[in-house]
């Protein structure tokens, strides 16, 4: 278990955002057609105003909108098409919400309607990468700026050839991260880090990525994790239950249940456990924010998760 710092953000209507006396928990609300988890669309307006407001009566303490999904495979979509999905879901929202929301967008003109639009926090999964400008509406705006780390683009992140060493990448690759935002001019306070689960990773990197969260601490930065139902939890559950000898009735080694792409890989919507599992491990890795889709569930987790962290 993990120590965790405790940070304090700046928000403009909010005021201090305190991160690490207890994790907060940011719910996921994906304004796409074509997200990879179903559970999470609602790309109508008013389908979408009820999910945030049932997200927050569940315990949310964040809420996460973003209009163009980043799944393994995705090409990507225009900053119009993104506008004209989120900007009337947080219009309707504005002073409806009582949460903070964060914009996830990798487009400086998405950000800057977002921000006027009520949205507090921004969340680039690019890490600054896609468009250099949105350092400059954080900022202007003096908005927190979460920065993810991702080998590659969406589009082909899966298929290109994975790190030899990923924390070390991760950690190059969010200190780079950070470097980039500094020279724009964003305050040091204001930035979250996040490691990228499942952007650019192999299945055994993402768990190994959660057993060393630790290391990632030492960017002297507050952490955002985001494993919620991905696909190598989905790989982990099914082939757990695979058998566990050859046919030539020799043990089959137990990382094989971690390292085989071409294995059985359970769909989204039956990776709820597996979810918790991850989020508990994060949490007592030292991650300040949890970003899940299944609101209510993870609340009870995370303050289990919590409250071993306090009995140390």
């Amino acid at each position: 278990m993990s120590r965790r710092t405790s940070f304090r953000l700046r928000l403009p209507r909010h005021g201090t955002l305190v991160l690490g006396e207890r994790t907060l928990i940011m719910g996921v609300l994906n304004v796409t057609p074509d997200s990879f988890y179903a559970g999470s669309r609602a790309l109508a307006t008013d389908a979408a105003v009820e999910r945030a407001l049932e997200m927050q009566r569940d315990g949310a303490d964040l809420l996460d909108i973003g209009g163009e999904s980043t799944r393994p495979g995705s090409v990507g979509t225009s900053a119009e098409e993104e506008l004209a999905r989120v900007l009337p879901v947080l219009k309707r929202l504005r002073g409806r919400l009582k949460i903070p929301i964060s914009i996830d967008t990798q487009k400086a003109a998405v950000a800057e309607a977002a921000a006027a639009a009520g949205a507090e926090i921004l969340n680039d999964v690019s890490a600054l990468r896609t468009d250099p400008a949105l350092a400059e509406v954080a900022r202007r705006r003096r908005l927190p700026l979460i920065l993810m780390h991702m080998r590659g683009v969406p589009r082909t992140m899966q298929r290109r050839p994975f790190a030899r060493n990923v924390v070390a990448d991760v950690t190059n690759g969010l200190r780079a991260a950070l470097a980039r935002a500094r020279k724009a001019g964003v305050a040091k306070s204001q930035i979250i880090l996040d490691p990228g689960i499942g952007f650019g990773k192999s299945f055994a990197q993402n768990c190994e990525l959660l057993a060393r969260l630790p290391d990632l601490a030492r960017l002297g930065r507050p952490l955002l994790v985001g494993t919620s139902r991905k696909t190598f939890i989905g790989a982990v559950v099914a082939q757990a239950f695979q058998p566990v000898h050859s046919f030539s009735g020799r043990k089959r080694a137990s990382s094989a249940l971690l390292l085989d792409p071409a294995g059985p890989i359970a769909p989204p919507e039956q990776r709820l456990w597996g979810t918790a599992a991850t989020v508990a491990a994060a949490v007592l890795g030292g991650a300040h924010i949890v970003r899940v889709h299944d609101v209510p569930e993870m609340r009870q987790v995370v303050a289990l998760a919590d409250a071993i962290l306090r009995a140390r």
